[in-house]
This record gives C-alpha cells, sequence and structure tokens, in this order.
C-alpha cells in the first residue's frame, strides 16, 4: 500500500496536466448524470477521488461531496482547488477505508470511483463496505478497464489486468447489490505493454442498493 501512495504522490502536482485525465472524467460523470437519478438533496462520497477531476463536473448534483483518498499528494492538490473555487460542499479526507472502515462514519446516497477498482487486490471486500456506506435506496457507479490481458500496465503490476463484465457483475450481486448495468463510457490511447499503440475501452457500471 505505501508503495502505491508513494507512486500517486509523485504523480499527484501534474496529475491535471494531462488532458485526457479531464476528458475521461468529464465522459464519466455525464454517464453518471444519465444513469442514476440525482438531485440536490443527495449526498455522494468519491473513492480514490485523486485531484477530484470526477466530482467537480457533479459538484451541483448534491449537497454534500466526502472526497477520500489514501494519497496524501493527491489530497493537497485537491484541497487546494477546492478553495480556488469556492466549493462550501466539498470535502476532502485522507482515509484508506480498506484498512480503518472505521474511520468514515457516514452514509452516502452515491458512491462512485474511476479507475481505482483494478488497483484493489479483495473484489469482495471492497464492494461489501460500499454496499455498508450506502443508503436504502442508493446507488454505486465504478468506472475502470475491461479486460487487457495485462497490456495496459507495465512490467511489475500486481492488480487486475481490467475487469470482465460478467464476473465484476456476480461480485456486486454477491455483496447485495441489484439492478447491475454497464455501458463503455470512454477510451485510453496509449502505448501498450508491448509498444504498440493501443485503444483501451472504459466501461461505466451502476447498480443500485
Amino acid at each position: 500500500m505505501d508503495a502505491f501512495n508513494n507512486e500517486f504522490d509523485e504523480k499527484a502536482k501534474a496529475w491535471d496536466d494531462d488532458p485526457q485525465h479531464a476528458k475521461r472524467a468529464q465522459s464519466i460523470a455525464k454517464a453518471i448524470r444519465e444513469e442514476i437519478p440525482l438531485g440536490p438533496s443527495l449526498t455522494a462520497m468519491e473513492y480514490g477521488c485523486g485531484t477530484g477531476l470526477l466530482s467537480f463536473p457533479l459538484r451541483d448534483r448534491f449537497s454534500k461531496i466526502t472526497l477520500i483518498d489514501s494519497s496524501k499528494g493527491m489530497l493537497e492538490v485537491l484541497k487546494e482547488k477546492i478553495t480556488r473555487s469556492g466549493a462550501t460542499n466539498m470535502e476532502a479526507l485522507n482515509i484508506d477505508l480498506l484498512e480503518s472502515p472505521k474511520s468514515l462514519s457516514k452514509s452516502f446516497s452515491v458512491i462512485y470511483s474511476a479507475m481505482v477498482l483494478h488497483h484493489i487486490a479483495d473484489l469482495d471486500k471492497i464492494f461489501s463496505l460500499w454496499h455498508s456506506f450506502l443508503t436504502t435506496p442508493g446507488y454505486l457507479c465504478v468506472a475502470d478497464l475491461d479486460s487487457d490481458d495485462g497490456l495496459f500496465h507495465g512490467h511489475g503490476f500486481k492488480g487486475h489486468n481490467g475487469f470482465d463484465r460478467k464476473a465484476l457483475q456476480k461480485i456486486a450481486e454477491k455483496a447485495g447489490f441489484v439492478e447491475v448495468k454497464f455501458r463503455t463510457v470512454s477510451e485510453i490511447n496509449k502505448t501498450a505493454r508491448d509498444g504498440v499503440q493501443r485503444t483501451f475501452p472504459l466501461f461505466l457500471m451502476t447498480c443500485k442498493k
């Protein structure tokens, strides 16, 4: 976990400089608005928020957004952005939910996450935690990569090489979620591990508690 945090601490200050990151977040935010009912009385949690690129396009749809991340570097950038924007309904917290679930004593109408799940080893545990932190009814939105045969990440990556949608649906349903749906929302163009320029599709999974 420390190595994971250090990696993103180092990337934090330049994270928003990559236009692909902002474009991807806008596409995911648009899909979330289209797929689930949002309203100004609802509360949200972004899991693995990074610099908040996904939450800023959604901030007018919630009364309060709690943004959590285990990377202190990312949160430093995020807090500066919240201050500059004058957003009063966004709160950034340094929490590792998997390690310290009791450090967050709140419930949320919506939980969303982007490009984080493939870094999490214990999928059953994180889906169960998300389910426990949602109100009833509540919605979960997870954006991540389709299965990629290990080509997306470099050598030494120890996370998931994307996901099979049907297999991920079974994990969500095992945790208690219903009405699981998927749609392709974006794509990432990059030089793959084999040195070839490739396009990797990105899905949004939505489900309900």
